[in-house]
């Protein structure tokens, strides 16, 4: 007899590593009305919840509430409603984590408040546990019955999609597919939803309702200390790391977040492992670096990506660093961990210092902050100058405050700060936690502590902290969570980069390439007047040569094309980064004469724009470029629309670190860069976008060997992969998937497809197609290799090489 391997084979894999986990394990037809085990109390299946548990468990949560609070807050968690899934889940969620508020007559005659539990969040098993598969939902024309949802207190927080592994045709992106079948024709069964899971036996990921399917992203880890064993099947992995049930509350309650991007659209976004498991061992270390006893819990958090004691000595007010590889989200990974930290009990309602050391880069975090207000319960606000921060940092309690680092500085150079507050429940989150400006003597560290004796400090970067720079472990302590690149692109957190040079195609004689001192640094907007006084001469020699009329007419031709050519095998956006404001004007002037098409003057117009501050003393021929705080964030919003036309940005320092634009797939380099401005740079080019199968920088002055040296210090600090591959990389990918897709189709001779007449190709076709599937799974093997072709070619094309 020969064993057969079904679906129902995973689904049963599925509850029973649910059951172990604690939950209750039902048949979903066996909770039909009139059987035994009724349930259901909609005998045409529209009750999306289990009724009477949901009913049963308000009750038992809130034992001091009467009846009708207790039927009030049933009320509206069964019969709100929204215009939208996502507003309708937002909505609910809020009540799931807050409670739902109610109101009740005392015996008095008079009108009482209070929030009724939905959840007991402390007290995990005081919960219902429920697992059912095949539930069948049906919800106006459409009768739907997904594999596996799982239920806490009668809500429906999970549903589970598996697939079939020996089907062929059964895959992810299936699984996906059916999921946003559901989603559309039964929403009420996604209103409360936490997490979706999709599985085809082998692989499994978990994502939220309304993501595409690039972000169903790997759970790696089941106890937040390391890698599960590759034996173990990820669904294992994803239902015993998320579902147990401590860590099933924490994700619904801490790490879970609605972010309004404009325009009415709502995204919702839930924490990667890597976000899940920094931020738990970010808050127990917060309450050692604050000497916070720390109450007990059921288990102890895994320190993912780091050493088994990460922390320093009690009360060090140094927490750590945690270094997630730009693009992984760091930024939301800060605003999780400030989320935890405001409602952690230990922590008695604790203010919040976010530090950044740009203007910009303030402006770019307070976004993502205000965005998830909901995380933080309270708006965060701006610090404007030095006295409203000291005005901002007095209160007894409370509060998210973003400041420059500069702010701290004192009027004059020498003296001490005054002292804004001696609370132990202050903690200050650097984000890009490795500047020269973390130092003790007369540095802006000296200053913090000076105001803020008794805060905690914690550092947030996307890039390594360089072994010899002992200032910023002195403020912020070693690493206490580690994400490089080789996980972040093995997860599909981002995409991989790959670097060609375009030097060649300039054909400047010897004397017209520029020179690159190793010691010379950009001056950035930002640098100070005797810092720029200083570097003046040796910029300008430098600056000539790069923005050398013939040298720019060069680049503006050849990158045109290059583009050009990019986006017929990838549609998206570039960034051009030059050296010098001039340059910018000048290569943009370029650019237009070959395609004044790409040009518009309104900023909601042309394809092409410059990005860069200014004042009325600059050129007159500049001021059409110059745009102020509301235009410049007018354009961004344009720029990360990937359905809009704007697709080239011209840019000097702005938009370098902490701008996100998904669909940004290319970047030129015209501007001498190293170290960490450098790696900030290249990362714009790879972030997750659809099908996008990585970002290509393209060099125009000659930074491999800067890219080595950021490449050295990234592997000393123990990051693995690589910051930028060689596109030679990407051409071999593609000769190996070319001769696979040529081995599939041996012996058939096909070069009449090249030479033939319309009628000899046509005719091809039926003759090609039975030979693919006279193959074993040929179809799907030609599918698999023609996809890996096209991403290859995509990142592979154009180049030098032929």
């Amino acid at each position: 007899m020969r064993a057969t391997f079904t679906e129902s084979v995973v689904e049963d894999a599925a509850l029973a590593w649910l059951e172990s986990l604690g939950y209750t394990v039902l048949h979903g037809p066996d909770m039909a009305v009139g059987l035994p085990g009724a349930e259901r109390n909609d005998q045409n299946y529209r009750d999306a919840l289990l009724e009477s548990r949901l009913y049963q468990a308000l009750a038992r949560l809130n034992p001091d509430l009467p009846t009708e609070a207790i039927e009030g807050a049933y009320r509206k968690l069964t019969r709100t409603d929204a215009a939208t899934l996502l507003e309708h889940n937002r909505a609910l969620h809020r009540m799931l984590v807050d409670g739902v508020t109610v109101e009740y007559r005392r015996k008095d005659g008079s009108i009482a408040g209070a929030q009724a539990r939905v959840i007991d969040f402390e007290k995990p098993d005081n919960n219902d546990w429920l697992a059912v598969n095949q539930f069948t939902v049906s919800e106006g024309q459409h009768t739907r019955r997904p594999d596996v949802v799982v239920f806490v207190n009668g809500l429906p927080l999970a549903v589970i999609e598996l697939k079939n592994p020996a089907d062929e045709n059964a895959t992810l992106k299936s699984a996906w597919q059916q999921l946003q079948t559901y989603q559309a024709q039964i929403p009420a069964l996604f209103a409360t939803n936490a997490a979706l899971i999709l599985s085809d036996g082998t692989q499994a990921r978990i994502g939220a309702v309304g993501a595409g399917q690039e972000w169903f992203k790997p759970w790696r880890t089941i106890t937040g200390y390391e890698d599960a064993p590759p034996a173990l099947p990820e669904l294992q992995v994803v239902l015993e790391g998320v579902f147990a049930k401590r860590r099933f509350l924490d994700l619904l309650r801490y790490f879970i977040v609605f972010e309004d991007e404009g325009g009415g659209r709502l995204v919702k976004k839930m924490a990667g492992y890597h976000q899940f498991h920094a931020v738990n061992v970010a808050i127990d270390e917060t309450i050692r670096a604050a000497q916070i006893p720390i109450p007990q819990v059921a288990e102890t958090r895994g320190h993912y990506g780091t050493t088994d004691h990460p922390g320093g000595d009690p009360g060090d007010r140094r927490v750590g660093v945690v270094w997630h590889t730009q693009g992984s989200g760091k930024s939301l990974t800060m605003a999780f961990y400030a989320g935890r930290v405001i409602l952690h009990p230990a922590m008695e309602n604790p203010t919040i210092v976010v530090l950044t050391d740009r203007n910009d880069l303030d402006d770019q975090l307070f976004a993502t902050f205000a965005r998830c207000r909901d995380l933080l319960r309270q708006p965060p606000v701006q610090a404007s100058d030095r006295a409203d921060l000291r005005e901002k940092l007095k209160v007894a309690a409370g509060g998210v405050v973003f400041t420059t680092i500069q702010k701290f500085f004192p009027e004059e150079k020498g003296d001490r700060h005054a002292v804004l507050s001696k609370r132990h429940n202050i903690v200050v989150i650097a984000d890009e936690a490795h500047r020269s400006q973390y130092d003790f003597l007369d540095g802006y560290a000296r200053h913090m502590r000076d105001a803020l004796p008794h805060a905690s400090f914690i550092g947030f970067t996307g890039t390594p902290i360089e072994k010899t720079d002992a200032n910023t472990r002195a403020v912020f302590g070693d690493y206490i969570s580690i994400y490089d690149i080789q996980r972040a692109v093995t997860d599909g957190a981002t995409v991989p980069i790959y670097y060609e040079s375009r030097l060649a195609q300039l054909a400047l004689k010897a004397s017209e390439r520029p020179q690159i001192d190793s010691r010379f640094e950009e001056i950035t907007e930002g640098e100070e007047v005797e810092r720029k006084e200083r570097l003046k001469t040796q910029w300008a020699r430098l600056e000539a040569v790069v923005g050398a009329k013939a040298r720019v007419r060069l680049v503006a031709r050849d990158l045109v094309e290059h583009f050009e050519n990019r986006l017929t095998v990838m549609n998206g956006k570039a960034m051009v980064v030059c050296m010098s404001r001039r340059i910018c004007i000048e290569l943009y002037q370029e650019i237009a004469k070959l395609r004044p098409a790409w040009v518009g003057e309104a900023d909601d117009q042309g394809r092409m724009k410059i990005v860069m501050t200014g004042n009325a003393t600059d050129p007159l021929g500049w001021q059409a470029h110059i745009r102020n705080k509301p235009r410049r964030e007018a354009l961004a919003q344009r720029f990360r629309d990937p359905k809009d036309p704007f697709q080239i940005v011209l840019v000097r320092d702005m938009w370098l670190t902490g701008f996100d634009a998904p669909s940004l797939h290319t970047l030129y380099m015209d501007k001498p860069m190293r170290g960490h401005g450098l790696m900030q740079a290249i990362a714009r080019v790879n972030r997750v976008f659809k099908d996008k199968p990585g970002g290509l920088v393209v060099d125009y002055l000659g930074l491999a060997d800067e890219l080595k040296a950021a490449l050295a210090t990234y592997t000393e600090s123990g990051g693995q992969g690589q910051t930028a591959l060689d596109q030679d990389e990407a051409v071999s990918a593609l000769l190996k998937h070319y001769e696979i897709c040529r081995g599939l189709f041996h012996p058939f001779d096909w070069s009449k497809w090249v030479t033939g007449t319309p009628q000899e190709r046509l005719s091809l076709l039926p003759a090609a197609q039975e030979h693919i599937l006279a193959q074993p799974d040929g179809k799907a093997r030609l599918l698999r290799v023609v996809t890996d072709v096209s991403k290859a070619f995509a990142l592979r094309y154009p180049t030098s090489k032929r």
